[in-house]
């Protein structure tokens, strides 16, 4: 049997065992609390930098952007070339009228969307397909642009307009080069529009659509100006037609306006490949004894008559 001694001791190493066992969890607890405000007071910290950074920033921050050093300049930014057709340097002018409201900053957060922005407002410019950063410092715009299609002629003068109807700048061209695009003629007398807006007349669309469709046969065929019917001109009722006078007097029947649907441009298409099988058996659209009128309202038909009193009409299946 264990003596006294011994059971004294057991019972010694006993308690001793079950205070460390109580004072490790403690101890665990305790460094935990320890680590937390360690980490809250980092976070504290790192926040009162932040907003201190940020405070700071915000009150140089104008004062950056104004640096000449991170200016965005004309040789920065590339831009799609221009057709020969624009003599307007537009990249300049969008970044003139861009730098109103202050300089172009490589460090702007919205400089691609001022750029995008100032490019989109340019009578010029149809579509911005995309605005980036590239590396080193440079940005560069892919545009699409308008393309004149014809002149409206009224009272007030001659105005270019692309296949939309959207009136371009009349600045731009001079009397010769005025000279060599279609004239729609034949248009009431109305307000033009500001540059890059669309002419508020639908009959305008509809000849400029008749003239884009004509662009690669004007002038092989000696076409001289669009015109609106008397009806059309007059608005009177079933929609506006059209008809195409040539420089000997000939008239090319066409009748309503494409359309920008599929259904429209196919149909336009076709009047301008029976005008050309038409042209190409004859080597002209004018008649044997002088003008006459050229008929394509007639499916696949095309029905040429001489001016000249009681002639019979001439028909060819083209």
């Amino acid at each position: 049997m264990p003596n006294a001694k011994s059971r004294i001791e057991n019972k010694s190493g006993l308690e001793k065992s079950n205070a460390a066992g109580r004072a490790a969890p403690a101890k665990a607890a305790k460094v935990a609390r320890r680590r937390a405000r360690g980490l809250l007071l980092a976070t504290l910290a790192a926040g009162l930098l932040g907003a201190a950074g940020y405070a700071i920033w915000q009150s140089v921050r104008e004062h950056v952007y104004q640096s000449s050093h991170y200016h965005l300049s004309l040789d920065d930014i590339f831009v799609t070339p221009q057709p020969e057709w624009i003599r307007a340097d537009i990249k300049s002018e969008v970044v003139r009228d861009a730098s109103v409201a202050g300089p172009l900053s490589l460090l702007d957060q919205r400089l691609l969307e001022r750029l995008r922005e100032a490019f989109a407002l340019h009578p010029w410019v149809a579509q911005v397909e995309r605005v980036s950063k590239r590396s080193p410092a440079r940005v560069e715009v892919d545009l699409i642009y308008r393309r004149p299609v014809c002149m409206v002629q009224v009272p007030g003068g001659l105005f270019p307009v692309d296949v939309e109807g959207v009136l371009l700048l009349t600045a731009d061209f001079s009397p010769l080069e005025a000279s060599r695009y279609p004239r729609l003629s034949g248009i009431p007398l109305s307000t033009a529009p500001p540059p890059g807006v669309r002419w508020p007349d639908e009959r305008v669309l509809g000849g400029a659509e008749i003239a884009a469709a004509l662009r690669d046969v004007w002038h092989e065929m000696e076409m001289h100006h669009i015109q609106l019917t008397l009806t059309s001109a007059d608005d009177g009722g079933g929609g506006p037609e059209y008809e195409i006078m040539t420089r000997h007097g000939t008239r090319i029947v066409w009748g309503p306006a494409p359309g920008g649907d599929a259904p429209g441009r196919a149909a336009a298409a076709d009047k301008v490949a029976r005008l050309k099988r038409f042209f190409a058996d004859r080597g002209t659209l004018e008649g044997a004894r002088g003008s006459q009128d050229v008929d394509l309202r007639h499916g696949a038909e095309v029905r040429a008559t001489p001016h000249t009193a009681m002639q019979p009409d001439e028909k060819a299946d083209f």
